[in-house]
């Protein structure tokens, strides 16, 4: 009888034939090593050509699993940055099909693989966004946004996954507790050794690395995977992670409140409209640009503009109308406390302040304060995922009343919950266990590289930043052996805002981990005009193929004081 999810504690014991290094081998090259001593570099992939595809439809036999098709995929089918990704082949297929007692509906796992012919020898897992809910073609995010690259042309098989349920079953999946589960942590570990399988029998032989990435959710998929699954992962790069994504959820809804009295109109954005976020940017710029060195549209140094901008004293308060040239006293009144983070009854935060950035001025902030908040994504995710027990079906009819209803005080505490067959909370299914002693993935030589966008709107970078420093704490000041944080200024949510948001972290990640070359910087780019991928909030006034450095925290991009103030050459990461 095939079991009914395969790998249901997030084992891959089962699978253990298709592993990459024995776990005996693991210990073994453990025992010589100081409890928390980093290992030595793992020794790089080789990869050889792809053996059979169509093939696989019939030959592959995986535990409760069913492979729909397999067929080859020319090589300009599919681009990145206007290039041929490459010729692959595509598996598709579902695994762990069940029938919930619980919802009566019918779940399994969806997903894709992708087979490039000329295979470098390594697994790239891509944790994908939002609520999950859709196979997001399986290319291998690297990182930013208008990517130029992508794991799938560089020669990795790449796996990507609906995480348990489809679109027809958002958001009310969170009904069902094993699909809960499966979002928050199981599909990873149901999919590690499927993936595994599928190389195997593609390639005649296991991936020799394995990495694991992707960016908002998927960042947070990667994070988790750190913490539960690192002996299965070699490298890690998490995006925007939202390791605190039920806390970031109710921020969303306590921030649409704050926001409502202000609204001219049913649309929540005429509570600060683009022209106001765009005077409120250029009074953060004109406190903190030049604190790196150089005025140029960019706060390299955040840390120092924390202290140095001051809403009340910075920006103008309107006498009379507003016009664009102020801010109301109600309205600063509303994003300090946004800015702030939301305040509990009692006393305390629920989540992390947010910095002040230029980048309060991109479109895909203002989606997430005014749109996503009020809409059928952080609502709706919070009635029927992250709190527990779930809300009736019925009561997401109207998302905006929902969220402008939610009360921290009696509704934040339900995702610490558990109730009856909830027996996670959703911070426990949700966020890595454990996120800043991360001693076993150091132990073993895997390396994580952390991307976050200085002005997301969503999950604040300084709640990433607050994470990392207790992760250095804990590990006595030594966490930038195998963990290192790259913060992205001006860039919003994964991507766009005025920001160099254009790199790729993949790269130095496997020259982290199989050649034990540290990233001292990642250079990025702006997408002005004549990029493959242009970004239309790139200012006029910045070279259109600006570079930046990014630093790994706690470092700042400095300019040197001589050469074009475009080029990244002329920064120093100090």
């Amino acid at each position: 009888m095939i079991p009914r999810h395969p790998t249901r504690r997030g084992s891959t014991a089962a699978f253990a034939t298709l592993l990459a290094v024995p776990i005996a081998t693991l210990i073994a090259g453990c025992a010589n090593r100081a409890p928390d001593a980093p290992a030595p570099p793992m020794t790089p992939a080789k990869g050889v050509a792809l053996k059979v595809c169509a093939e696989l439809a019939s030959q592959l036999s995986l535990p409760a699993t069913t492979i729909t098709s397999a067929a080859p995929v020319a090589a300009d089918v599919l681009k990145v940055g206007g290039a041929p990704v490459g010729e692959h082949c595509l598996v598709v297929g579902r695994t762990g099909e069940r029938k919930s007692a619980i919802d009566g509906q019918t779940y399994a796992i969806g997903w894709q693989m992708r087979l490039p012919t000329n295979w470098n020898g390594r697994f790239y897992h891509q944790g994908n966004g939002g609520l999950d809910g859709f196979v997001q073609p399986a290319t291998g995010p690297v990182g930013g946004g208008g990517e130029l690259t992508n794991a799938l042309k560089q020669g990795f098989a790449v796996l990507s996954s609906d995480a348990g349920h489809s679109v027809r079953q958002l958001p009310l999946f969170g009904i069902d507790p094993d699909a809960r589960l499966d979002y928050g942590y199981r599909a990873v570990a149901t999919m590690t050794p499927i993936g595994r399988g599928v190389i195997t029998a593609a390639y005649g032989k296991a991936p020799e690395r394995a990495y694991l990435g992707g960016c908002s959710n998927g960042g947070r998929h990667a994070m988790v995977a750190a913490a539960r699954y690192f002996a299965d992962y070699d490298g890690i790069l998490a995006g925007n992670p939202g390791f605190n994504l039920p806390k970031a959820a109710a921020a969303q809804l306590y921030g649409a409140q704050q926001f409502a009295p202000l609204a001219t109109t049913n649309d929540l954005a005429s509570a600060v409209t683009p022209a106001e976020r765009r005077l409120l940017a250029d009074k953060v710029l004109a406190r903190c640009d030049a604190l790196d060195g150089v005025a140029d549209g960019i706060v390299h140094d955040g840390a120092a503009c924390r202290t140095a901008f001051d809403l009340q004293r910075d920006v103008p308060t309107c006498a009379g109308a507003r016009d664009g040239s102020c801010l109301s006293a109600a309205q600063k009144g509303a994003l300090q406390r946004i800015f702030d983070g939301p305040a509990l009854p009692g006393g305390g935060k629920l989540y992390a302040s947010f910095p002040w950035d230029a980048g309060i001025a991109g479109a895909d902030w203002a989606s997430w304060k005014f749109v996503s908040s009020v809409t059928n994504r952080d609502p709706v995710a919070m009635a029927f995922v992250f709190q527990t027990p779930p809300a009736a079906p019925a009561a997401t009819a109207d998302p905006r009343a929902y969220a402008m209803a939610f009360d921290l005080g009696r509704d934040a505490p339900r995702i610490f919950a558990t109730a009856g067959v909830y027996t996670e909370s959703s911070m426990q299914f949700m966020t890595p266990p454990n996120a800043d002693d991360l001693t076993p993935l150091k132990r073993r030589g895997a390396k994580m590289i952390v991307y976050h966008g200085v002005a997301d709107g969503v999950f604040s970078s300084l709640d990433t930043v607050a994470w990392w420093e207790r992760l250095n704490a804990r590990h006595a000041g030594d966490a930038a052996s195998f963990t290192r944080l790259f913060l992205v200024p001006g860039m919003n949510h994964c991507r766009g805002g005025p920001s160099t948001d254009q790199f790729d972290a993949l790269t130095p990640l496997v020259k982290w981990v199989e050649q034990g070359e540290a990233p001292a910087r990642i250079v990025a780019q702006a997408r002005g005009a004549g990029n493959a991928v242009p970004n239309a909030e790139v200012p006029a006034s910045w070279a259109p193929n600006r570079t930046r450095p990014l630093c790994p925290h706690p470092q700042v991009a400095r300019y040197t004081g001589s050469g074009d103030p475009e080029r990244a050459e002329n920064f120093q990461c100090r």
